[in-house]
């Protein structure tokens, strides 16, 4: 469950930034029907959400185009480390490495992924 007052994005805003991230900056029409197609949502809640990520502050509005024009505020790879580090913290105490463990000891990686994991790990190691 979401904190109160959380600028952490829901799975419904997270889908609005992919959606963005996808077609950039976007009004609300283009991305209602992507989002309509997805999860079946109404105009009404599109514009809704849009008005609740604007105060979060994960997209932006562009006040002096006609309709109004969103795009997110927020980078992908700066959303995945703070939804990551926030994982870490709650879940694994901190320990990313609990996490890596976790996620390959599921066996979904496939071997192109385990020799990137080895690579990046020959790398740290090489500059201890």
């Amino acid at each position: 469950m979401r904190e109160l007052g959380s600028s952490q994005p829901t799975a419904v805003e997270l889908e609005i930034l992919r959606i963005l991230w996808e077609l950039g900056a976007s009004p609300v029409r283009e991305i209602h029907a992507r989002l309509a197609e997805a999860k079946g949502t109404n105009y009404s809640t599109t514009v809704k959400m849009l008005s609740v990520m604007l105060t979060k502050g994960l997209v932006k509005r562009d006040e002096q185009a006609t309709p109004h024009v969103y795009r997110a505020a927020i980078t992908r790879d700066r959303a995945a480390k703070k939804l990551l580090n926030e994982l870490i913290e709650k879940v694994y105490e901190g320990s990313a490495m609990s996490l890596v463990l976790q996620a390959l000891a599921g066996g979904k990686a496939s071997k192109a992924e385990i020799l990137e994991v080895r690579k990046l790990l020959d790398e740290m190691e090489g500059q201890s």
